[in-house]
């Protein structure tokens, strides 16, 4: 049973909800020690002190925020303790909005919200009324020494808690300037049936990590101490022949298969050869 990471209150109106917070997800990224290459020992890590030349143990420690070169202001867990946020026990809903509304670049990390005792009443009406009204709502919560902006959301017989980047948090967008870049009816015509193609509803089990399958193989290669296989270069599609590109593309998709790499457009004609004559 994974340990609730916050515990609190929701706030909703003069109705409040005891709830706690446990993540909604889980890294599974296979993980590795740094290891002395020449002996294969695995390498500690010291928090070392360049002035008093000794290693530091945890209870040493403090945090400091450099406000200067070389000066530091240090904040004691007190310090954090004593700061004035209501949202560090409760999430106050502060507004009611269209999911759709909020840009998915904003989301960072899902959680999780699950009634307490004598909460499950209150958090089935405000579940309900989520589902119902087909709305989220907006708040702040206080969780590893950071307020940060969240927004609740119903999904399948349970509240979940997104935790979202403040504005000046998201870098500025990157692009192009669609009007300045000419795209014939064709290829967009193209483009069209090529998405109609290959629309279909989102199944997340359809997906697999092809990288971390790539890496246990290779692992499970070497302990057998069998001999690594590389996988294949890819051919370097080069100035691609956008309109011959996206046709293949059509034609693979109507198949079933995967579309292979167009050839590399030609930037200028080809010479002629002109025979010399003596």
């Amino acid at each position: 049973m994974p340990r609730a990471i916050w515990s609190g209150s929701i706030s909703f109106g003069m109705v409040t909800i005891p709830v706690k917070l446990f993540g909604a997800t889980e890294d599974r990224d296979i993980r590795f020690n740094l290891l002395h290459e020449t002996c294969g020992s695995k390498l500690q890590q010291k928090r070392w002190c360049p002035t008093d030349e000794v290693e530091v143990p945890w209870n040493e420690t403090a945090r400091g925020y450099e406000f200067a070169k070389g000066q530091y202001v240090t904040l004691t867990e007190e310090d954090f303790e004593k700061l004035p946020l209501p949202s560090k026990h409760t999430i106050e809903l502060s507004a009611f909005v269209e999911e759709q509304e909020i840009d998915p670049v904003f989301y960072e990390k899902s959680y999780y919200l699950e009634p307490a005792e004598r909460g499950e009443k209150p958090y089935a009406l405000l579940l309900k009324a989520l589902e119902e009204k087909k709305l989220s709502a907006t708040a702040s919560i206080t969780i590893r020494k950071k307020e940060q902006l969240c927004v609740l959301r119903p999904h399948q017989g349970a509240i979940m808690l997104e935790t979202l980047y403040y504005p000046d948090e998201i870098r500025q967008e990157r692009g192009v300037e669609v009007e300045k870049v000419k795209v014939s009816e064709r290829e967009l015509e193209m483009a069209f049936t090529l998405i109609e193609l290959l629309k279909k509803p989102f199944d997340p089990s359809g997906y697999r990590d092809h990288y971390r399958e790539a890496l246990a193989q290779v692992i499970e290669a070497k302990l057998e101490g069998k001999q690594v296989v590389s996988a294949p270069a890819t051919r370097d599609a080069g100035v691609l022949d956008l309109a011959e590109a996206l046709r293949r593309s059509v034609e693979a998709a109507k198949k079933g298969s995967k579309p292979k790499p167009a050839a590399r457009a030609r930037t200028r004609p080809a010479r002629r050869r002109t025979r010399k004559v003596g």
